[in-house]
């Protein structure tokens, strides 16, 4: 189930809310601009009512679940609706009680890394990515350990976003540009919309830019 939400969409805007009305607008707001996956996170006491409320108002968004540290938190955004589900680290009480389908357990290290998939975890969450040493370190992860895909979070922005994406390791990213609690706050939803429109310019660019350098080295080798 990962892979094809990740397939439909390369940027997941990561949302943290402190009340519960803004939760549809915002994400309305998000979807007009092409954002129609969203995680929202459990940082506030607001996180499980908003993502039960756009479950059940906006039926075009899928909505996961954010900042999972415990089963217990697990099992309330099951209630709740989430669709997957994503934790900052990876406990072996997590590892046990979540579905290698719908959840990102959040790595770290090379050791992280194989526990999980040792654990089922194929798609796995790198974070804080740029604090431990972004794209190349992904790209020296993935002679190793091959098998493994991430959704990489944690630093990333409309400036890097494509390297990030250029990886074949990388299935999808997350980052929080384009809901800055500022707008949210102000109900700025327009604003929201464009910055989500820009988003998504982003990544085709950054993906169709990837599909020219592979159409580009296909045609060079076929001509040696």
């Amino acid at each position: 189930m990962l892979e094809a939400i990740f397939a439909r969409q390369k940027i997941i805007p990561v949302i943290t809310l402190d009340r519960v009305e803004d939760a549809v607008p915002l994400a309305c707001a998000l979807s007009s601009g092409g954002l129609d996956v969203l995680e929202v996170t459990f940082r506030t006491e607001a996180a499980a009512a908003a993502i039960q409320v756009i479950r059940d108002q906006v039926p075009a968004v899928t909505v996961g679940a954010g900042t999972v540290t415990t089963p217990a938190i697990l099992q309330a955004a099951e209630t709740a609706g989430a669709t997957f589900f994503v934790s900052p680290g990876a406990t072996d009480a997590l590892l046990s009680a979540a579905n290698p389908r719908t959840f990102l357990p959040g790595v770290a290290t090379l050791s992280e890394m194989m526990r999980a998939f040792d654990a089922g975890f194929q798609v796995q969450k790198f974070f804080p990515a740029e604090a431990l040493g972004g794209t190349n370190f992904l790209k020296s992860v993935s002679a190793p350990l091959p098998q493994l895909q991430f959704c990489a979070t944690g630093g990333i922005h409309a400036g890097n976003l494509a390297d990030y994406l250029a990886l074949p390791s990388v299935l999808a990213i997350g980052g929080s540009w384009m809901v800055p609690a500022g707008l949210i706050r102000a109900g700025d939803w327009d604003e929201i919309t464009r910055l989500a429109q820009s988003a998504c310019s982003l990544a085709a660019g950054a993906l169709s830019s990837e599909l020219d350098k592979a159409v580009q080295s296909k045609g060079s080798l076929s001509h040696e």
